[in-house]
């Protein structure tokens, strides 16, 4: 097998949410001493691509995104410290903080949409759920991310993605990180109402968002 064929594998395993077959093809690829960048971008992130064509055209359904977002998870948990090793990293195009609102605990949503945005080569810090507003807040003056990703499954949490939105405005730290609110309740009515600076109804859309707010930056 050469290295083509490896990648090839590794698309195919993104496609057909093959968790341990990924890690099994990037332990491989360290063995055949690949390099783990050419195996993440022309091997797993081809995959992702390829997934959020087909979810769009509507020949992929939100139970697959999930499996290959999985999947892409975890074959970044195999080569990303063999990146470190080498001293080598990705071109990112962006820092994102995302995480789900206090009180929320609902976490596939999110954490699908900060895989998709870890394969775009985002780099990105996940702080899980129920997360408060002083939390958020005090990652960004940490962080210091060119996006803040909000999540509320729950319409009793909605208020809180404006809290946070508020805080940043009363620290001084609303204009240095660009807001993208997201989450079954959630409309684009709500997220102009709250002044954030996106909305996404899913995880690819939410890709694309990231993509165009950075670009504006």
């Amino acid at each position: 097998m050469d290295k083509y064929d490896l990648f090839a594998e590794m698309k195919a395993a993104v496609l057909e949410g093959e968790v341990e077959a990924a890690v099994d093809l990037s332990r491989k690829a360290i063995a055949m001493e690949v390099h783990p960048l050419e195996c993440i971008e022309q091997g797993f992130v081809a995959g992702m691509n390829e997934v959020g064509r087909l979810f769009e055209e509507g020949d992929m359904f939100l139970p697959e995104l999930v499996a290959a977002a999985e999947v892409m998870k975890a074959s970044l948990s195999v080569l990303e410290p063999e990146l470190k090793k080498l001293q080598v990293t990705r071109n990112i195009p962006g820092k994102v903080v995302i995480g789900t609102m206090y009180n929320d605990i609902h976490d596939i949503g999110k954490d699908m949409v900060a895989s998709m945005l870890t394969a775009a080569g985002f780099e990105v810090y996940n702080l899980g759920v129920n997360v408060p507003a002083a939390t958020f807040v005090s990652k960004v003056r940490e962080i210091q991310p060119d996006i803040l990703g909000l999540s509320a499954l729950l319409t009793t949490t909605m208020p809180e993605q404006k809290k946070v939105i508020e805080v940043l405005e009363k620290e001084g730290l609303r204009e240095s990180v660009k807001v993208i609110v997201g989450g079954a309740p959630i409309n684009k009515e709500w997220a102009d109402s709250i002044g954030s600076d996106g909305f996404a109804e899913n995880a690819i859309e939410a890709v694309k968002v990231a993509r165009r707010l950075v670009e504006k930056r």
